[in-house]
């Protein structure tokens, strides 16, 4: 008799809890949202977030604010973030690379489990950038020049283990350049010590690059991806340049910690979608160079594991390192 008593108060405080959880999931939001940016103002997934936060906010019924925590390559962000309650109050906009790169190069106090990826939000070129009287007027003067002086021309970029030192890494071993790397708490800062002539360039997304480029401020010498970007036509590819098969962007998306209820990670999928569904919202993102791109929280999900599995390789054979 005391067994069954036993089993039967489990399966009610089960029942309870799963009703709770549905409850508040109902309700859900009934307080400010804080969507955390690791990375200092000014910079892709600042831009991004802040593009995202008001139609978010529309579509839940509430409010959206963005908080930047910068510093470690996304780390410093990434790590509060994983301590938060798992409530949905807390999120974060961020690549795949500050989740997945970031703890094979440092010390992180987390890993990929402990966030629950929500969906994705739209995806960047990437761009190598230089100022505006630097004497570098295309891409194949610059490689020269590399190659030339291996070590000596310095490069930034917005943090370690983010998608720009990777995709600089990467630019190292295909093309067998050197560079001397220098590691930014976002690409703000990196931008503004490139126009303030302390860089020779920098590797940055074309969201926070874009302004500058046709305020004159910067001058583009070539975008990353495999195809040139709409928004640059005039800008050759590095493939274009001699770099086979290179191919870099940005995804940027969004996460809960670890533990939310699968109902507000849903109720958050579908607000993102409704987001950027809104004209004005997705007019917004593909001004700045990010174009939306939305998924299910599965199809996110199984992109983190491909980029975790990748940055794991690489991490293997040698050639993910901190600078």
């Amino acid at each position: 008799m005391t067994r069954r008593l036993l089993i039967h108060a489990a399966f009610a405080s089960a029942v309870l809890a799963l009703t709770a959880h549905a409850h508040a999931a109902d309700k859900y939001p009934d307080k400010p949202i804080t969507l955390i940016v690791p990375f200092a103002p000014g910079g892709n997934l600042d831009i991004v977030g802040r593009a995202l936060a008001a139609g978010l906010g529309t579509a839940l019924g509430g409010t959206a604010i963005v908080e930047n925590r910068a510093g470690a390559g996304g780390a410093v962000g990434a790590s509060f973030v994983a301590r938060a309650k798992p409530d949905g109050y807390t999120l974060m906009v961020s690549t795949p690379n500050a989740l997945v790169v970031s703890p094979l190069i440092a010390k992180t106090t987390y890993e990929l489990d402990n966030f629950a990826p929500i969906g994705t939000i739209s995806t960047t070129p990437l761009t190598i950038v230089v100022g505006a009287k630097s004497p570098f007027t295309t891409i194949q003067a610059l490689l020269a020049a590399v190659r030339a002086k291996p070590g000596k021309l310095s490069v930034g970029h917005s943090g370690n283990g983010t998608t720009n030192h990777v995709a600089l890494l990467q630019l190292e071993s295909d093309a067998k350049l050197d560079f001397n790397i220098v590691p930014y708490k976002g690409s703000g800062p990196a931008l503004t010590d490139l126009m303030g002539g302390q860089l020779d360039l920098v590797v940055d997304q074309l969201t926070s690059s874009a302004n500058f480029i046709r305020a004159g401020s910067l001058r583009a010498l070539a975008v990353m991806s495999a195809k040139r970007d709409p928004g640059l036509p005039d800008v050759p590819t590095l493939r274009e340049a001699g770099v086979t098969n290179f191919d870099a962007s940005t995804i940027a998306g969004l996460f809960a910690p670890a533990g939310t209820p699968p109902a507000v990670v849903d109720a958050l999928n579908a607000a993102i979608h409704k987001a950027l569904a809104d004209p004005a919202t997705a007019k917004s993102l593909l001004a700045i160079g990010s174009p939306a791109q939305t998924s299910t929280t599965a199809e996110w999900t199984a992109r983190l594991k491909h980029e975790q599995a990748t940055a794991q390789a690489l991490s293997k054979a040698g050639l993910l390192r901190g600078e």
